[in-house]
């Protein structure tokens, strides 16, 4: 294998303005999505626990569609299928003076309902974690559902939350690759126009794949500190020193005369 050392280090070590251009968009399309999954997520976790069906029936069909079909499908299905059928189709539009392009729009949307059917099982799986306690001493008080969710069920839900959180964040990282069929410049379309430049195949696509690991590496750290600092009161107490647990127990058997 003739590897060439040179066109490794200098992609890794000193990226490309395509490169970096790549990395930011993976970066701001994976944040943006993600923000966008999340609050679909709540939404449509909130609808769930209605009782009335025209609530929470569409919310079911939306989740069943979202986690029953290939996202790769829906990327291309919301992009080119719309705009083929006449039903809608991306324009760019400046954005405070930025143009956003339409594919970039796309992916971000097709990135985020895909991601709020997950965050919606999530969330509602959060929610149900917290003891129905919670509710009757809410609803004692007088609070409206909404009060009842802002102050007392989401906080505490929000621990059980965390840890899949940073989870689906990380594999969101992983899906902007994805969004590369509909000529979105991320990381992976970049190393592919940089290759078809260079025909060094094996060293870049070594290079992007060190990026991801890296991108992933220090959501990894992330994750861990913020499951770290909202899940501290969910920590066990520390067990008593055995000294203490020695003494109380002779303690113990001195007052029953043993």
């Amino acid at each position: 294998m003739n590897f060439n050392w040179d066109v490794f280090w200098q992609y890794l070590l000193q990226p490309s303005g395509v490169y970096l251009t790549g990395l930011w968009l993976t970066c701001l399309i994976s944040v943006l999505a993600m923000l966008l999954g999340c609050v679909l997520g709540l939404a449509a976790a909130l609808l769930r626990l209605s009782k009335n069906p025209l609530l929470h029936l569409p919310v079911r069909f939306y989740v069943w569609l979202m986690r029953g079909t290939p996202l790769l499908v829906q990327i291309v299905f919301l992009y080119t299928a719309l705009a083929a059928g006449g039903i809608f189709r991306f324009e760019d539009i400046d954005l405070f003076g930025l143009v956003v392009p339409g594919n970039i729009q796309a992916a971000i949307i097709a990135l985020g309902l895909n991601e709020g059917a997950y965050m919606a099982e999530i969330i509602r799986a959060g929610i149900g974690a917290v003891d129905k306690g919670q509710y009757e001493a809410g609803r004692s008080l007088g609070m409206t559902f909404a009060k009842l969710m802002r102050r007392i069920v989401l906080p505490q839900a929000f621990r059980v939350i965390v840890p899949p959180l940073g989870n689906e964040f990380n594999v969101m990282l992983k899906n902007t690759t994805l969004v590369s069929v509909i000529g979105v410049q991320e990381l992976l379309l970049s190393t592919q126009m940089v290759t078809s430049a260079t025909f060094r195949v094996f060293e870049l696509y070594l290079v992007v794949a060190i990026y991801f690991l890296l991108l992933t590496t220090l959501w990894g750290f992330f994750q861990r500190w913020l499951e770290t600092r909202f899940g501290q009161s969910d920590r066990p107490s520390s067990p008593p020193p055995a000294s203490s647990r020695m003494f109380g127990r002779s303690t113990l058997k001195l007052l029953r005369g043993r």
